[in-house]
């Protein structure tokens, strides 16, 4: 299959409280549109994008997952195969912002480390905070994230949000193909030396006993698929 077929396809979960804006950033990010009129997530929803970035196409398929506790059996199970996070608040529920450290636990124990951003949403709505600007700052700084304040409702830093996620992904996927090119080459002058380092890499050894060295696609690129919706489509 040609390089120019191949994207590189990214699952983002987004998630926090419910009423917090996550439906409403996806909505916006993906369609353009805002809506005030709250409607709970049931369980999970799904939309994607095609973006360029840094010269790759990148394919973010964002999973709007439920904020109540009665969902958690449901979205837990969409957490796993997750590549990047967005973890978002809003300026006007402190409950919201006290459930982060929560919501990062959930996503870690199903995908571990992964690429992720701290969003406070409604921004808008400043003269309604209950959130000090300082404690926002501080908990991003101790959980070592991006930290954006954004609103929805006035197309605010909702870009910038995917689109260093996707950059961050994409930074983590060339390291490690640089790291599983380096082993390759470390080992392919040994003879008799079978490397178990990833799938990705298989070894045979050829008939005159040297070690033949297979590279498999890499499963984090897929075929470009043919979009319908023409870049953004609901499941």
């Amino acid at each position: 299959m040609l390089e120019e077929d191949m994207e590189v396809a990214i699952k983002v979960v987004v998630v926090g409280n419910g009423a917090v804006g996550k439906s409403s950033m996806i909505q916006r990010y993906c369609k353009g549109i805002f809506t005030k009129d709250y409607k709970k997530t049931i369980g999970v929803d799904f939309l994607e994008r095609q973006i360029i970035v840094n010269g790759e196409e990148v394919r973010l398929m964002l999973w709007d997952t439920a904020g109540q506790e009665e969902f958690d059996a449901i979205t837990k199970a969409y957490y796993r195969g997750a590549q990047a996070c967005v973890l978002v608040f809003s300026t006007t529920d402190r409950e919201s912002f006290q459930a982060i450290n929560s919501w990062r636990e959930k996503v870690e124990a199903e995908v571990g480390n992964i690429p992720t951003v701290l969003v406070q949403n409604k921004i808008d709505l400043l003269e309604e905070t209950v959130i000090k600007n300082e404690e926002a700052e501080a908990l991003a700084k101790r959980l070592k994230l991006r930290f954006y304040r954004a609103s929805v409702k006035e197309d605010l830093n909702v870009n910038e949000v995917f689109k260093y996620l996707a950059e961050k992904y994409l930074q983590r996927l060339k390291q490690q193909t640089a790291e599983e090119t380096e082993v390759v080459h470390s080992t392919s002058n040994k003879i008799g030396v079978f490397n178990t380092m990833s799938s990705n890499v298989t070894n045979q050894s050829s008939s005159n006993g040297r070690e033949v060295i297979t590279l498999r696609p890499n499963k984090q690129r897929t075929k470009k698929s043919k979009n319908p919706f023409g870049g953004c489509s609901l499941l």
